[in-house]
């Protein structure tokens, strides 16, 4: 990954589209002529909350609207928190700039923390109670930030590590190189993924012990192979490998 694409990378957004601070970022990526991604709990046809239908078309035009369910589908409370683990998956890190002690954002933070991405967390007044959420993750080891550059430097490491490796899985060639023939169902890392999967579930951390890899890594590789249908993502961040 050229350093230009990497900075790209970094200022893509991914969010939910949901009012308040989620819908803002949208808006302020857009404005900004940033890429943003809204993970929705609907599906791809509709809008939730409805008011911001014009928001969704924005998105679509210059980013894209992500669903796993079939169009038609309702919002429903428990679509979610299925959907936060998406979330957290595509991005390199969350940031939680307003969160109460029951605030979803909690949950989208616990899975990025499970699957090896950083979690950042903005503090606010102990007097107010949409901080409280933002400083039980603090104490419990999310990364205290005041800026956007806090950010950026924290995430570079990673952004260029994981540019190298999805420019060899995806093919793409590198400077004087030539793709890999077969692409990535053809590596041998998946194929050992795959092995230490089983045919029982299994989780992210049990599989970092049977493969050795660290948890970032793998969570990459199961989000692809979650996408191609070998993989199921399960409650309690674990894993199910389905039938060839």
């Amino acid at each position: 990954m050229h350093e230009g694409d990497m900075w790209q990378q970094m200022r893509r957004h991914f969010s939910d589209m949901a009012e308040g601070i989620d819908g803002a970022a949208h808006a302020a990526a857009l404005e900004a002529g940033a890429p943003t991604v809204a993970v929705v709990g609907t599906g791809p046809d509709l809008v939730y909350p409805r008011r911001h239908r014009e928001l969704a078309q924005r998105i679509a035009a210059q980013g894209a609207v992500v669903s796993e369910f079939p169009p038609g589908t309702p919002a429903r409370a428990d679509h979610f928190p299925r959907r936060n683990r998406i979330i957290a998956g595509l991005a390199l890190g969350t940031l939680v700039i307003e969160a109460g002690l029951q605030s979803g954002s909690l949950i989208t933070a616990r899975l990025a923390g499970e699957q090896g991405r950083e979690v950042f967390a903005l503090p606010g007044s102990i007097h107010n109670p949409l901080a409280r959420g933002c400083h039980r993750l603090i104490r419990d080891g999310a990364r205290l930030v005041e800026g956007a550059g806090e950010v950026i430097e924290a995430l570079v490491p990673a952004a260029r590590a994981l540019g190298v490796e999805l420019a060899q899985r995806l093919q793409v060639p590198a400077a004087g190189g030539e793709p890999r023939a077969g692409g990535w169902r053809d590596d041998a890392d998946y194929r050992c993924l795959l092995q230490a999967l089983g045919h029982d579930p299994a989780t992210l951390d049990a599989l970092v012990e049977r493969t050795g890899r660290r948890a970032a890594e793998l969570s990459s590789m199961l989000l692809m192979l979650e996408l191609e249908g070998r993989v199921e993502g399960l409650p309690g961040n674990r894993y199910q490998r389905l039938p060839d």
